[in-house]
């Protein structure tokens, strides 16, 4: 299996340190505000990576963490009167909840920093007693000229950062570059130290947390978004390697930007939606299936049309199994049949093996269901074959995280009742209905009375009730 690693910009074998563990840190949430589509892309991605891990046989490790002490948070709380604790706690229950529905695997660990200070403080001063930090009046700070390999997961040499990269502003600091590893000052979140009242910067707390959980001082894979490559896990790579002398992350992986009409995502532009708003307009598969079909490193463009069509996609995806699950010609062994669909299944692990190409592995998914399809098409089929493709087809869409819903007639009695009065059909029970109504149909469509049998398709359409007819006769329904 091949992935592209940020730190040395190219594609390249993925060997973990144990053999078969992966100890995987994805920077998690700063919970201030609710959690928009950006996150969910990325969360996506990565749980896409961990369940492809799983299929081939790796234990995962899942860290990530939770910032609950940061700028944003102290000033919406300033703001809004809000306890930190509890703003920080309701942001980021509500966003595993929409994590859930989008069937986002929960991560092994998600510490607080709020709960690790002593851990955070002990880590600062194994740094400052190697010679790589200094204190100030306003804080501690690490000496980035001291580190000799600063940029080499961005790229960027100190010329080009002293030059107008993005630094911290502060004329205590002896350089313009160096960042901060704790922050004095009394504010509504603050903690006792060494130095003084005062909170944690911003990029120690993932250094100390993902080696904490890890029990180890080099993780396997370390991810997140692009825009966290500088300076955040340039920083991480900086403090962890100068406190523990040995390599921070083998891997480092990063998605993608995404952009809403080509335009970053922010609230000032109107154009900033929120996880849940996206899961009101579509279904969770389809949200789902829209990050899937772009490589997780590529830009995406968050396109409503676009997410839209994609209902149709997964649809023919699942109604490729249930016409596997009802089938029942006779069977026949069909060689042809046999090689096409190994391959087909062959290329779709060839896409993921290759540095997880979602995009790839779904073309080929696609080929594999239109030629199960085909073949069910004809007069007997290989059912052998056909129940082994359908064990690969649920094991791809496990590791693409796309799930059949899991829906009932509860809600919908009223609707179907309604339906049934309308058509002169009388009955008690939903589902008991809905067949009756079948039966009407086909009744009607044998004595070309259209008008019928297209109404009560449609009628029943209407209310989330498709009906199938099946090439050898009969017709089945399922729920929307």
């Amino acid at each position: 299996m091949r992935l592209y690693n940020s730190i040395g910009r190219k594609v390249v074998e993925f060997s973990p340190l144990d053999d078969r563990k992966v100890m995987m840190y994805v920077c998690g949430l700063t919970p201030y505000d609710s959690t928009h589509i950006g996150h969910a892309r990325t969360y996506v991605a990565f749980d896409v990576i961990k369940k492809y891990l799983v299929k081939k046989g790796y234990e995962v490790y899942h860290i990530q963490n939770i910032t609950d002490v940061e700028d944003k948070i102290i000033n919406r709380c300033k703001e809004s009167g809000a306890d930190p604790k509890e703003l920080t706690e309701g942001v980021h229950d509500e966003a595993l909840e929409l994590f859930d529905r989008l069937h986002i695997s929960r991560a092994d660990a998600y510490p607080k920093v709020t709960e690790h200070i002593p851990d955070i403080i002990g880590f600062i001063k194994r740094i400052m007693e190697k010679g790589y930090a200094y204190e100030t009046e306003t804080g501690v700070y690490f000496d980035v000229s001291k580190f000799r390999d600063y940029g080499k997961l961005s790229g960027q040499n100190l010329g080009e950062i002293k030059a107008g990269a993005r630094v911290e502003v502060d004329e205590t600091k002896d350089s313009p570059e160096d960042f901060a590893l704790w922050k004095k000052g009394e504010d509504i979140i603050a903690f006792d130290s060494p130095w003084g009242k005062g909170r944690p910067g911003w990029h120690i707390e993932c250094s100390v947390m993902s080696l904490k959980y890890a029990n180890r001082d080099t993780l396997d894979v370390h991810g997140g978004a692009r825009d966290l490559i500088f300076p955040h896990h340039e920083n991480e790579i900086a403090q962890s390697e100068a406190a523990t002398g040995k390599t921070f992350s083998k891997y480092w992986l990063h998605t993608g930007f995404l952009t809403v009409h080509g335009e970053k995502m922010s609230k000032s532009l109107g154009n900033f939606i929120t996880l849940k708003d996206g899961l009101e307009k579509f279904s969770p598969n389809a949200l789902r299936f829209f990050y899937v079909q772009s490589h997780y490193r590529s830009p995406l463009d968050y396109d409503e049309e676009v997410i839209k069509s994609m209902e149709d996609g997964v649809e023919k995806i699942f109604n490729a199994l249930r016409l596997i699950g009802e089938n029942k010609k006779e069977n026949e062994k069909d060689d042809e049949f046999r090689e096409k669909t190994g391959e087909e299944i062959k290329g779709f692990y060839d896409a993921m093996d290759n540095d997880f190409d979602t995009p790839g592995a779904i073309a080929s998914l696609f080929n594999l269901v239109r030629t199960v399809n085909g073949h069910l098409g004809k007069e007997k089929t290989d059912n052998e074959t056909l129940g082994h493709v359908k064990e690969e087809i649920g094991e791809m869409l496990g590791i693409l995280g796309l799930e059949m819903e899991k829906v009932s007639l509860e809600g919908k009695e009223k609707e179907i009742k309604a339906v049934a009065e309308e058509f002169g059909v009388a009955g008690e029970e939903p589902a008991g209905i809905i067949e009756k109504l079948v039966e009407l149909r086909n009744t009607a469509r044998e004595k070309k009375d259209y008008s019928t049998s297209d109404g009560i398709r449609s009628r029943l359409k209407e209310i989330g009730i498709i009906l199938e007819d099946k090439q050898e006769g009969g017709t089945s329904w399922r729920i929307e």
